[in-house]
């Protein structure tokens, strides 16, 4: 049995997922589709219909993150509907995923969260030099938020399945309470709630480019980290926060009712809900590390399996 990932090159988290995976599991994967037995499609919205039915021989599970909406006029709900015939079996990182998933289509479907590479996400000690590494001191409250924001369309949109809205109604009634509170972001199509930010005078420290180093880094050094999304497969966030132990509340989206304690989830729809939640950092530690490698790959290989023997 040999496995094939499709390939995307958009230095996002999917090309991480499938490096970790092709270094952990060189035995049983190849970098050719034509040596292969089975197609792992991990990055379904950059393949096209040609190449599922050029390789409609070999056994294909495709990996479907998230569905906005399940109607049939969606443009999402038609794609998983016209390229279902060619697939095998899906797999899915979260329940609430696989009961969407479930409404367009009767292929098997596997629920395997992605795992969390334990080696690049760890808790560091060092906080106050950490702390002034970053030009940051012991007496600011950091609250971070290290994912996309704005519609890559316009860069001003917010992108509102994120709920960078939401983060920074919260982040306006936390700085009332505490003047020393500073947000930290990375990554990307931050324009969103840094204009916010802006408008409310709430002062912040923005990382655009970094490196899994600087990031782990980054989460170590926080108070706390908010995830205020409406609609998540994962997120990875989740996980890193887990084994960083950044203290960590968010929204019911995605794994969040798997890594974190009830009381760190908040309902985003009513937001008075956050003052009552609270961080567990053990809790969400010990369940993340559940995912670390290689435990976190053995259920993929028992999918792989069940799907080449099928």
């Amino acid at each position: 049995m040999k496995i094939y990932l499709t390939n995307i090159n958009e230095s996002w988290i999917i090309d991480r997922i499938r490096s970790e995976w092709i270094s952990n599991n060189k035995k049983i994967t190849t970098k050719y589709s034509y040596l292969s037995q089975i197609i792992w499609d991990v990055a379904p919205w950059t393949t096209k219909p040609s190449f599922l039915n050029k390789n409609k021989n070999k056994k294909i599970i495709q990996s479907i993150y998230h569905i906005e909406d399940t109607s049939s006029q969606s443009i999402e709900a038609q794609k998983i509907t016209n390229n279902d015939k060619f697939i095998n079996g899906y797999h899915v990182i979260s329940r609430k995923t696989k009961k969407e998933l479930s409404q367009l289509t009767d292929k098997p479907i596997y629920y395997l969260p992605l795992w969390v590479n334990q080696n690049i996400w760890f808790h560091k000690k060092n906080k106050t030099e950490l702390r002034n590494k970053y030009g940051f001191n012991n007496n600011e409250y950091l609250v971070g938020s290290f994912q996309r924001d704005t519609e890559g369309s316009d860069l001003k949109s917010p992108k509102l399945i994120k709920g960078p809205d939401i983060f920074v109604e919260i982040v306006k009634n936390m700085y009332k309470k505490n003047k020393n509170l500073k947000v930290v972001l990375t990554g990307n199509r931050r324009n969103f709630i840094i204009k916010e930010l802006k408008n409310n005078s709430i002062p912040y420290k923005y990382f655009e480019m970094t490196n899994f180093s600087m990031m782990n880094e980054l989460y170590n050094i926080l108070d706390l980290y908010l995830i205020t999304s409406r609609l998540e497969g994962g997120p990875q966030a989740l996980v890193e926060c887990g084994q960083t132990k950044t203290p960590l509340i968010s929204t019911d989206v995605g794994i969040a009712s798997q890594i974190l304690a009830p009381e760190s989830i908040f309902d985003y729809k009513d937001i008075n809900s956050f003052d009552h939640a609270t961080p567990n950092v053990d809790f969400a530690f010990n369940e993340s590390s559940k995912l670390s490698i290689p435990n976190g790959m053995l259920g993929y290989i028992d999918m792989f399996k069940k799907v080449y023997e099928s």
